[in-house]
């Protein structure tokens, strides 16, 4: 039940959110180029593996702030 109300905020803040709706976007992106890189398997170069590591992080510093964003429009429950 509370993931479905989690979906429902995801959804919401898409429809109405423009910093919400960027980093969605940028997050598809670089998921995206994460699994082009291991699309390629694990003969990945140097550098290919220093990407990775920088699109994981970049990935995970937007999921915190959608997290974020997701947390302050949630509304508050009383115990």
């Amino acid at each position: 039940m509370e993931n479905n109300t989690q979906d429902e905020l995801k959804a919401h803040l898409m429809a109405t959110d423009e910093e919400f709706r960027t980093l969605a976007a940028q997050h598809a992106q670089y998921h995206k180029q994460l699994e082009e890189l291991e699309a390629k398997g694990g003969h990945l170069s140097d550098q290919e593996q220093v990407e990775e590591v920088r699109l994981k992080k970049q990935k995970l510093r937007l999921k915190d702030q959608m997290n974020a964003i997701l947390a302050r429009s949630r509304p508050q429950q009383v115990a």
